[in-house]
């Protein structure tokens, strides 16, 4: 079989040839390649750069006689820092283009179309911006929070432009477009409140009750319980139950350190009852057996 080559193809082929061994082109890609490079570590070099004096221009203003919330100190150093990201890796990207001969302005009025014919579809990309620039500027809440969002509950790890990234109390995390945010329960911008009911028995006097725990209370400090923002107070009887008194204690907490106040004092007035004698009521179950030998009478 006789493959038949025309000349035209030839001559292609000579020209790619001689173009690929030409020591011109190997400079040519020689001097881009280098270009390139240089770029890239212009780019990496801005960007730390930049990054490291935000980080200092923060900390200096932390340290001065004007305190601002380090919540939103952190959240708004993490979204400039990733906003100079994107900008300086944006233009590096651009002159490599260039680099490569691709002309940037006519890219750059195709993606004006473009943009024109899918701004109808861009409608939740728009939104998703300005609810969280609306998010960033009304401090809604910052990175480091403990919110509820939807049916997300956990610490907001990341608030971007477009997203909301929060990791559930398990290391879920939930990515939550900007857009869909109606509302939001904040736990961390007040303190919060440890509740803790205790039950003691009907056979308990409760007056001797209410005066071991007052005066435990009374030495309650922040020594004990670092997260204690005041002193723990006996509210009363909260309720009469079937099988127990219930008591009530109050404790006013760091944000969202409510519940592991209320752990450790629950063992402590555990103990506390125990040691003097005060009964916490428990189910408990009686067995009645019949004596051997003993008969019943149909009479």
């Amino acid at each position: 079989m006789l493959l038949v080559i025309d000349q035209k193809t030839v001559e292609e082929a000579e020209e790619i040839k001689n173009f690929l061994l030409s020591s011109e082109t190997w400079q040519e890609l020689i001097r881009i390649s280098i270009r390139v490079l240089i770029i890239v570590l212009l780019s990496y070099a801005v960007v730390g750069t930049v990054k490291l004096v935000i980080r200092r221009v923060f900390a200096v203003k932390y340290k001065g006689p004007i305190r601002r919330s380090e919540r939103r100190e952190k959240t708004l150093k993490l979204l400039l820092e990733n906003a100079v990201s994107y900008v300086v890796y944006f233009a590096a990207i651009l002159a490599i283009l260039e680099e490569f001969g691709i002309g940037v302005k006519g890219l750059l009025a195709g993606a004006g179309v473009l943009g024109l014919a899918v701004g109808f579809g861009a409608q939740n990309l728009v939104r998703d911006v300005i609810t969280g620039f609306f998010i960033l500027f009304e401090d809604q809440f910052s990175v480091g929070d403990y919110v509820q969002i939807g049916e997300a509950t956990g610490t907001v790890e990341e608030i971007g432009l477009r997203t909301t990234k929060v990791i559930a109390y398990g290391g879920e995390v939930h990515i939550i477009p900007n857009g869909t945010i109606s509302e939001v329960i904040n736990y961390s911008i007040n303190n919060s409140v440890a509740i803790l009911d205790i039950g003691v028995s009907y056979e308990t006097d409760i007056d001797e009750a209410e005066r071991v725990i007052n005066n435990y209370l009374e030495t309650v400090d922040a020594e004990m319980y670092e997260e204690l923002v005041d002193r723990p107070v006996l509210i009363g009887v909260q309720s009469l139950e079937a099988s127990e008194v219930v008591l009530r204690i109050t404790a006013e907490t760091k944000p969202t350190m409510n519940f592991a106040v209320a752990r450790q004092m629950r063992r402590d007035l555990k103990k506390l009852l125990d040691d003097n004698g005060i009964e916490i009521p428990y189910q408990k179950m009686v067995i009645y057996k019949e004596a051997e030998g003993e008969e019943t009478s149909n009479e």
